[in-house]
């Protein structure tokens, strides 16, 4: 009796796990237990969220954390999700999801052929094919009780999220698509989601469905108090809490001034300054030109985005007056 075999499982799912972490310009989920920086700054107000949403997802419950870009959506989830203390899978809202990448796909065939005459007068030979298939990240995690944090959830389109409202709901998992006899994968008891979001004014988001936005509690995080803005720049940029303050004072002013609100430079933009500044040692101080440019250059665009077309040099212009302003003990209100 001789037996043929090809392609084997193991080498295969190993190809298809590989290509699932390095395919480009498409969805990428990474399932891993994070840890967070050891310089994490968490504000008393957050301390407070943090443990209510920990009531919520202990409960049952997923928690949908929204707000502006940078008031630290993202790392507060992963926050949050640390301590649940599971595995944590990680999942990017894009608008080219496919169920595929969610539920797994087909990578090629198995093909047996096992041909039997031991028996020289009997002859009997049996070929068997096999469609060979490796599970996506979010089965993974449904079966196994990981944390998901779905960030940026807006960014895939309303028809793919539909897979969740069974996950949240019914607590089961639909297979759309699959050929198995099993049509669904029912949810482990220690499963838990959040949801990050931008507003739906931000471009390349798209509407959600009030059936999911229903099944979720939605928490707003707000922008950070000038001082604790100053507390995570010092800490982040390791400058004094003198010179951090100083920067965020410019940066809310500028914010201020341009009329973005909720939408213009924030905390990125403090910390990219900050941290910028003190590498290069360029001084905290509005008269320095090193200091100028590198205002200049980081906010420049974000505060020209809701100006005219002479955005650019009316920008300049704010930056430099915000700069004058803070220098003369004028604060942000």
């Amino acid at each position: 009796m001789k037996i043929l075999k090809f392609a084997p499982l193991a080498e295969l799912n190993c190809v298809l796990e590989e290509r699932f972490r390095r395919t480009e310009g498409r969805f990428k989920a990474v399932e891993n237990q994070f840890h967070l920086a050891n310089d994490l700054v968490v504000p008393p107000y957050f301390g407070a969220l943090a443990a209510r949403a920990l009531q919520y997802l202990q409960a049952g419950f997923p928690v949908h954390l929204t707000g502006p870009s940078g008031v630290g959506k993202s790392t507060y989830a992963l926050y949050i999700a640390s301590q649940l203390n599971r595995r944590v899978t990680l999942i990017h809202g894009n608008h080219e999801m496919a169920n595929d990448d969610l539920l797994g796909a087909a990578i090629g065939f198995s093909h047996k052929k096992t041909v039997d005459n031991y028996i020289r007068t009997v002859y009997k030979k049996e070929e068997e094919i096999k469609k060979l298939r490796v599970d996506g990240p979010l089965i993974e995690a449904v079966k196994n009780g990981h944390t998901v944090i779905y960030d940026e959830f807006t960014r895939s389109r309303p028809e793919m999220n539909n897979l969740f409202l069974s996950i949240l709901e019914e607590k089961v998992l639909p297979l759309y698509g699959r050929t198995e006899k099993v049509s669904y994968v029912p949810v482990h008891p220690g499963f838990s989601m959040i949801f990050t979001s931008n507003p739906a004014e931000y471009a390349g988001v798209f509407q959600t469905q009030d059936a999911l936005l229903d099944r979720l509690i939605t928490i707003h995080l707000d922008r950070y108090s000038l001082e604790e803005e100053a507390l995570i720049v010092s800490e982040k940029a390791e400058i004094s809490q003198e010179d951090a303050g100083f920067v965020v004072g410019l940066v809310a002013a500028v914010r201020e001034s341009a009329g973005n609100g909720n939408y213009g430079p924030g905390l990125r933009a403090a910390i990219m300054i900050a941290t910028i500044a003190k590498r290069n040692q360029i001084p905290f101080h509005s008269d320095d030109e090193a200091f100028q440019s590198l205002c200049k250059d980081i906010l420049t665009y974000p505060v020209s985005r809701n100006l005219s077309l002479s955005g650019k040099h009316e920008a300049q212009r704010i930056i430099q007056e915000a700069m004058l302003r803070v220098t003369n003990g004028e604060t942000a209100t």
